[in-house]
């Protein structure tokens, strides 16, 4: 029978390590996992700005004489 070098502790306070990981991971919101955005882009995210409505184009305001 293999055993390994370090025993677990029979209070579980080997695991306070591995439930802060698990605790952390659980507060990144799903998206963020799935599709996450480096740091280094967050600030040079283009700002959004308001445009026209689709079918709103006059195209023939530049064919009539």
């Amino acid at each position: 029978m293999t055993s390994t070098s370090d025993a677990p502790t029979p209070d579980g306070a080997d695991l306070a390590a591995l439930r802060k990981e698990i605790d952390d991971l659980k507060a990144i919101p799903e998206e963020e996992l799935i599709n996450p955005t480096p740091a280094a882009f967050t600030d040079r995210e283009p700002t959004p700005h308001a445009t026209d409505a689709i079918g709103s184009e006059d195209w023939d305001a530049n064919t009539k004489p």
